[in-house]
């Protein structure tokens, strides 16, 4: 099997990387600012993974020209800057940096993911600007949103996901097609976990909990402690028998009362992500829990970049004159 690379910045935990890891493709280098999440990701790939705990401002692309991907969880550019030029000066908009690295870089393939509000019409003219940069650079490029439930991730988590390849590989791209099996239940997914301690109603619990999560968010910094979201969704979560309002040290013990709301641990929660159990989380309670709310869920990442290897290992059509002289 042909090793593909990639380029990844605002890894964050690591939920994209894992997933691309996971489709195949081998990390030059993954770009992350935030201390805690960079050591997360010391931690889980540390020996395999060269990890650049800096601002993406200071990465100068032509250090990996001929990769093969760039991806990222581009922060979402505020909505203050909607209808405004791309690359006007507001240094929480990351794209420009995103578009600069691509040019440096040159990768054959582009993934970069963001919240579904960069959909809304009022990010047109912004959206267009994006496009309209790669298509210059020589890529072909979709835009589309991807249900986070259709690839086994028991949660609604709509992502905007921006594809862009190079040809001749973007004539063999194809969204990956959603699992044929549902995502399992909160319940069905977290059941071990809360009957771990011993908590005589987890059984119950398990069967009322049969709905998937609403989006788990993780915030900012500005922001108190964590929680699984506003009104709305803790009243989703509510529904589905937890407790929304905090994150719990551990789960639920025997003296815990058999029909009480537990709240989730950082672990169930990184559960619900998509993360594998061993896949370790550095930092506070606070600061663990927001890096697993804002990561994009490894059984996405993995989907998606299954379908982007997919179309740059498949075998490149002939020139039509080398093709006809293979015919006679």
């Amino acid at each position: 099997m042909a090793e593909v690379t990639c380029l990844e910045i605002c890894a964050g935990a690591g939920g994209q990387s894992l997933g691309l890891e996971q489709a195949g493709f081998s990390h030059e280098a993954a770009v992350e600012v935030d201390p805690d999440a960079c050591e997360t990701l010391r931690r889980n790939r540390g020996s395999h993974w060269k990890i650049i705990e800096d601002d993406v401002r200071n990465v100068d692309g032509h250090g990996y020209a001929g990769i093969d991907l760039f991806s990222g969880g581009v922060p979402c550019p505020p909505f203050s800057i909607a209808g405004r030029q791309l690359g006007a000066d507001d240094e929480r908009d990351l794209f420009p940096q995103a578009l600069r690295l691509i040019a440096e870089a040159g990768p054959r393939a582009v993934l970069l993911e963001n919240v579904r509000g960069l959909a809304t019409s009022r990010f047109g003219t912004y959206r267009a600007q994006v496009l309209a940069r790669l298509q210059a650079l020589g890529y072909q490029t979709w835009w589309d949103l991807v249900q986070a439930s259709d690839h086994g991730v028991p949660q609604l988590r709509p992502r905007f996901v921006l594809v862009a390849i190079r040809q001749p590989w973007a004539g063999y791209f194809r969204w990956p097609q959603p699992s044929p099996c549902p995502p399992p239940t909160v319940g069905g997914a977290l059941h071990d976990l809360m009957s771990g301690r011993g908590w005589p109603g987890a059984d119950a619990w398990r069967d009322g909990a049969h709905g998937i999560a609403p989006t788990i968010v993780g915030g900012s910094k500005k922001h108190g402690g964590p929680d699984l979201g506003p009104t709305r969704a803790r009243a989703a979560w509510k529904r589905l028998g937890v407790d929304g309002l905090g994150i719990a040290g551990e789960a639920p013990g025997p003296d815990f009362p058999p029909g009480g709301l537990p709240k989730l641990t950082t672990r169930m929660v990184a559960r619900i992500q998509g993360f594998p159990d061993t896949w370790a989380f550095s930092g506070r309670k606070t600061a663990a829990y927001r890096q697993v709310g804002n990561a994009f869920p490894p059984p996405v990442a993995r989907a998606l970049g299954e379908s982007i290897r997919d179309a740059l290992t498949a075998p490149a059509p002939l020139p039509p004159g080398r093709a006809r002289r293979l015919a006679l």
